[in-house]
């Protein structure tokens, strides 16, 4: 079967990393057709827009896109064109895997699914600021929106992970303790979900503060997390830097009717058109995409090959402590399909 995928090539080192990762996935065999679209910087140069509606009318049709990191043009406009896309599809579900592949690591058992709620909480941006006197900025305040609806979705969809993948356990992150209204109402409500799940699969609660503690002391006791907005934006950054980085970590957003894969890192211009970049992250991207198109088979071999090269330490990009190329490292990876 035939899927058909947007595919945004980003800025900076994106387009380097995202071709590597279109040759990785032609030669595994998948039979996908890309509509090369643009987003960010490359999009303002080439359209005066960082989101063209060329590029938003591609991925609703569809329905799957794959990106590499995007730069969010300075001054009005967006605050960010990832957030955007999300908003703009409702991706109410980010999944950040990581998982230990590199030796010599601190930690040698990671294996944690971050699913962090992806339209609600501080993230939400209803700001402003309260005039006291003549200072018109004399405070500011931020409001953090957490809804039954939004806490309902994010926790049936990873206790829903959970299951398929076979996971042990949820746990349940959360600042209820001190936040007793928004935090409350998703804790609450996880507590509820996790009723339906009686028998399936265990669950826990840790408070947020607790949970970074242990997971920078023995973070092999987690499994699959689920938390709020900004609560799992720090801890997917924390649970990446336990395997060796952003550059080894996917990132999916999952709506009812659309999907986004991305590599998380960001555009790295120091690095760009040098051809040195790592496309890890970006590979695994595309690795949930087939995933979740219905071919976890292919899926999972694509990412054997991946960690494989990752193990063997021959041919290894810079960042990770070896010399390798993009395309030398793509080599590798293809030669172990």
């Amino acid at each position: 079967m035939t899927i058909h995928a947007t595919l945004i090539p980003g800025d900076g080192i994106g387009p380097e990393v995202t071709d590597a990762t279109v040759r990785l996935i032609a030669a595994s065999g998948a039979d996908i057709t890309w509509d090369r679209q643009l987003a960010g910087m490359a999009a303002v140069a080439a359209h005066n827009d960082p989101m063209p509606d060329q590029t938003i009318a591609s991925i609703k049709r569809t329905k799957l896109a794959l990106k590499g990191p995007l730069e969010t043009p300075s001054g009005k406009g967006f605050r960010s064109i990832n957030v955007a896309l999300r908003k703009e599809f409702d991706l109410y579900a980010n999944v950040r895997p990581a998982k230990t592949v590199l030796p010599n690591l601190r930690f040698k058992d990671v294996d944690i699914i971050l699913v962090r709620e992806n339209t609600e909480g501080l993230y939400i941006g209803i700001e402003n600021y309260i005039k006291i006197g003549t200072d018109e900025r004399a405070a500011a305040q931020s409001i953090a929106v957490v809804t039954r609806y939004g806490a309902e979705r994010i926790h049936r969809y990873a206790f829903d992970l959970a299951v398929r993948l076979g996971r042990k356990k949820v746990t349940l992150v959360h600042k209820a303790n001190i936040l007793k209204y928004s935090q409350g109402l998703f804790l609450d409500v996880g507590r509820e979900i996790a009723k339906e799940y009686t028998g399936k699969v265990a669950v826990e609660e840790r408070i947020v503060d607790a949970c970074a503690m242990e997971l920078v002391s023995k973070p092999e006791r987690y499994d699959v997390i689920v938390t709020t907005n900004l609560f799992g934006d720090i801890l997917s950054d924390l649970t990446s830097g336990l395997v060796g980085g952003l550059g080894l970590t996917p990132g999916a957003n999952i709506g009812k009717d659309a999907a986004i894969f991305e590599a998380v890192h960001g555009t790295a211009p120091d690095i760009a058109g040098k051809g040195i970049a790592n496309p890890t992250a970006v590979m695994l991207a595309a690795c949930q995409m087939l995933d979740h198109a219905g071919q976890g088979a292919l899926a999972t071999r694509i990412q054997n090959a991946i960690e494989t090269v990752l193990r063997e330490q021959k041919a290894i990009t810079g960042d990770v402590g070896g010399t390798a190329s993009t395309a030398q490292f793509t080599d590798a990876v293809i030669a172990h399909l």
